[in-house]
């Protein structure tokens, strides 16, 4: 069994989540080839540095993230800090030979998410990007029927990421919404999420057109040490919100289908509704991450009674007898997360190939860039592979 010393730079939530995975990880999966070992931690908040080492059983931290990915005892490395800090983590971990799982989007810009998908190619190492909702079990499921013929023809895609993390006009302005910091908004945070579902499901996209709109322009100031989701009152100093709330885009894919997609910060009602339906000549399939255990299906060969149905996750699916057994006991996004980092780690210890990797990250972006283009120009553009591959 591979022993794998694991980094993580940056203790928030999703920092939290790879690292409760690791120590998850073992009892999951017994089949396992490796051990996975919680080396070092890197954060610039002591409070967060004591925990990492109290709580969650790092043999160290350390206020400097360089220290860590150059330790000799790490392997792989999990960069989990804000956008804007991810180019460099990566760049600095893939020169020091070690492999790296990122969360996305790697980097706030399409040029940034190809400087970290070079990186790695120079360097010869592996990558990973924590696109998680394409672990759940019965998105899996949802690839299988249609690489199946289930659907027939697909023809038609609509996808959407609807939250509301923003929609509070008091929340504070932090980096999130500045350029520098965060880079582009919700086209990085959320859109990519929907982007990289379809491309999993449908496969990729040639050209597209759409909008974008700051919804809440202006924001309260920061003050002290206020945390990220913090809230100002009436009358507090703001300042101007520097990226995207929502984002729109018409589409068409390789395969002829034709698509839709939404996402927004800051709309009042969906609370994380990462969503898709896929429409064919057989039939439609409809996932909502809000009730990420039903997987809604429609047979066209049912005839008069044919009808949406609901299928319920259980342990005939991929991955979700790991966490619960028989059928429609739920899991959960931590459980996403456990998925993701046991089939990354376990690629590393067999050798094997891992998808999503930096590689379908540029594919993300390209898309991306395209939509951004097509904001000025107001017209359709194609998407163009900015890695030249």
């Amino acid at each position: 069994m591979k022993d794998i010393g694991i980094a993580v730079l940056g203790l928030g939530w999703m920092g939290q989540a790879h690292s409760r995975s690791a120590l998850r990880i073992p009892s999951l999966f017994p089949e396992r080839d490796f051990q996975p070992r919680l080396a070092v931690c890197a954060d610039v908040d002591e409070g967060r540095r004591e925990r990492a080492v109290r709580d969650f059983g790092f043999a160290r931290a350390t206020a400097n993230w360089e220290e860590a990915v150059a330790s000799d005892d790490v392997d792989a490395v999990w960069v989990t800090a804000p956008n804007m800090l991810h180019v460099p983590m990566i760049e600095a971990a893939c020169a020091a030979g070690k492999h790296v799982f990122s969360e996305k989007p790697i980097g706030g810009t399409p040029d940034q998410a190809v400087a970290a998908f070079r990186a790695a190619e120079r360097a010869g190492v592996r990558s990973g990007v924590g696109y998680n909702y394409l672990w759940s079990p019965l998105v899996l499921h949802a690839r299988d029927l249609i690489a199946s013929g289930a659907l027939g023809e697909i023809t038609h895609y609509r996808g959407r990421f609807l939250s509301m993390y923003g929609s509070d006009p008091l929340g504070l302005l932090t980096w999130r919404f500045f350029l520098d910091q965060a880079g582009y908004g919700v086209t990085s945070d959320i859109l990519s999420h929907s982007v990289s579902l379809a491309h999993f499901l449908v496969g990729p996209i040639t050209e597209v057109v759409g909008m974008r709109n700051t919804t809440i322009p202006q924001r309260p100031l920061p003050t002290g040490a206020a945390s990220h989701y913090g809230r100002g009152q009436e009358g507090d100093p703001t300042g101007a919100v520097e990226n995207e709330d929502f984002a729109s885009m018409l589409c068409t894919f390789e395969n002829g289908a034709t698509g839709t997609f939404e996402s927004s910060r800051t709309m009042v009602g969906p609370e994380s509704q990462n969503a898709f339906e896929v429409y064919g000549t057989k039939g439609a399939l409809a996932w909502n991450f809000e009730t990420l255990n039903e997987l809604r299906y429609y047979r066209l060969e049912d005839g008069p009674n044919a009808g949406f149905t609901t299928i319920f996750g259980g342990d005939r699916f991929p991955f979700h007898g790991a966490f619960a057994p028989g059928q429609a006991n739920a899991i959960g996004f931590e459980d996403l997360v456990a998925i993701e980092d046991y089939v990354f780690l376990q690629s590393l210890a067999t050798e094997g190939d891992f998808s999503p990797s930096f590689a379908e990250a540029v594919d993300i972006v390209n898309v991306q860039q395209a939509l951004i283009d097509s904001w000025d120009s107001r017209a359709w553009q194609p998407v163009r592979d900015l890695a030249g591959r």
